[in-house]
């Protein structure tokens, strides 16, 4: 029995010899793959990029140089770049004008060499992301070219730059070609800088390209005059028109500086600007002269008749010269900033230079028919009886309007006295009213049993108008 027990424990001693020689072997045999296996992967991670590598957006995990470089070739895109100059013109290099190129080799051979392939492990637990610029090449013959090729380029040479004071259409200005000069050697550096970062667009002034000339004293002479003038003919004041805006700007105001018969400008004992005799009452003249319109030409157009030309009549505006000359005066040397309606001596229902307006009667003496208008749809339309031409009492053309009204008046006059119902005068002893003493209207009836001037209206048409018709409303006569 005691025999036999040992060579039982003999035998399970030696199975348990085998077995850990199996198991060491087996350890072995697996270690040997994994090392074999890891080592293979550094290997081949020596010429790729390791598992989770992105760079400019492009997943390169297992890829070669050449893979990721043409990838990144294809993704990159340059046409070229626009300049801007100091008046915001732009201009343009074309990449193709300057063989323009652009590859990544060099960025990405330098971060593979930064890859330590026997840690490609430390990959599987992170992700790399990587921006990158390429290597940008182009011919700089042909970019030279480009450069001299460019419209700010031709810009006056140092010694031919101004500094003076011109006359313009808006009024003096100052001609100042010493500021914003471009300095050519900084702006072909910013453009090729901006062309080898791979820029689409430079501005020159951000660039610092561009520099201001030293003034002579004779310049600065002139800077100081400049300075006078600016605040000479900084004049703020608008003219409401009617419905027109006139502006007394640099470019009226700069009428008003006295100059020396040489052209100078005339300056008191204290060096100071003076202003031109006469020169305010002048534009005032010059308003009045285009805004007047009492017994002034007009165009109308008619009812019948197409545009006509109409002159005459006591309608119209009538600006007050004399209130707008001390009104201008005292607003100009006080640097007022405002817009001003004038005053007028008349004053139509209008101002400016249409000043009939959409509301108005209307009188063909031609046709002898009237009509009223309220803004601009017809309310009265009637077949009237003028002034009685074959005895010369015709009655006038002109624009006027309806001064007045009144109601049961007797009209008086050599030889007759009549009573009305309603009375409109428009110009003078001349108006607008119903007859009774008349069954008929129209035709050629004025000519031979016209009236003594006035506008004799059937009673119908009279009593609407009337009821209608406002004082003030202009009064279009006309054959």
């Amino acid at each position: 029995m005691l025999l036999t027990h040992r060579i039982l424990q003999r035998n399970d001693l030696v199975m348990k010899r085998h077995l850990f020689r199996n198991i060491f072997v087996l350890s072995l045999i697996v270690i040997a793959q994994f090392a074999i296996a890891y080592v293979g992967l550094a290997f081949y991670y020596r010429n790729a990029f390791e598992y989770g590598t992105w760079i400019n957006h492009i997943y390169c995990t297992g890829k070669n140089i050449e893979e990721v470089n043409q990838e990144l070739i294809e993704q990159y895109g340059y046409e070229g770049i626009t300049i801007y100059d100091k008046e915001q013109n732009a201009y343009q290099i074309a990449a193709g004008d300057i063989q323009y190129r652009y590859d990544f080799r060099e960025s990405l051979e330098a971060y593979l060499d930064r890859q330590d392939a026997w840690l490609w492990v430390d990959s599987l637990w992170k992700i790399r992301e990587e921006e990158i610029s390429p290597v940008i090449s182009y011919n700089e013959a042909a970019f030279e070219q480009c450069f001299e090729s460019m419209p700010f380029l031709a810009e006056k040479a140092r010694d031919d730059r101004q500094f003076a004071i011109i006359r313009t259409e808006r009024g003096f200005e100052l001609l100042n070609e010493r500021s914003g000069v471009l300095d050519v050697e900084k702006a072909r550096q910013a453009i090729a800088e901006a062309v080898q970062n791979g820029d689409t667009v430079v501005s020159l002034v951000e660039a610092g390209c561009y520099y201001d000339m030293e003034l002579t004293e004779e310049m600065l002479n002139t800077k100081r005059q400049w300075e006078q003038l600016q605040d000479f003919q900084n004049c703020r004041i608008v003219y409401q028109m009617g419905e027109e805006l006139i502006p007394v700007d640099s470019s009226v105001v700069c009428d008003w500086i006295l100059l020396n018969e040489d052209g100078s400008f005339a300056l008191d004992n204290t060096g100071t600007l003076q202003i031109r005799e006469d020169a305010i009452k002048e534009f005032i003249a010059g308003l009045a002269a285009q805004y007047d319109t009492v017994g002034g030409a007009r165009q109308f157009r008619t009812t019948n008749r197409g545009m006509i030309t109409i002159e005459g009549g006591i309608y119209g505006n009538k600006l007050d010269q004399e209130t707008e000359i001390a009104y201008l005066t005292e607003a100009f040397f006080a640097k007022k900033e405002e817009v001003h309606t004038p005053a007028y001596l008349q004053s139509a229902m209008k101002q400016g230079k249409d000043d009939i307006g959409n509301t108005y009667v209307e009188i063909d003496m031609g046709e002898q028919m009237m009509y009223y208008y309220r803004d601009g749809e017809l309310q009265v339309e009637t077949p009237v009886v003028t002034g009685n031409t074959s005895r010369r009492m015709g009655t006038p053309s002109g624009v006027n309007y309806v001064y007045q009204k009144q109601t049961d008046r007797i009209l008086r006059g050599e030889g007759y006295a009549s009573h009305v119902n309603f009375w409109m005068p428009v110009k003078g002893n001349i108006g607008i009213h119903d007859a009774s003493w008349r069954s008929k209207y129209g035709g050629t009836i004025y000519q031979t049993n016209g009236s003594h001037g006035c506008i004799n209206t059937p009673y119908q048409a009279m009593a609407q108008i009337y009821d209608m018709v406002e004082v003030g409303t202009p009064v279009v006569m006309y054959y």
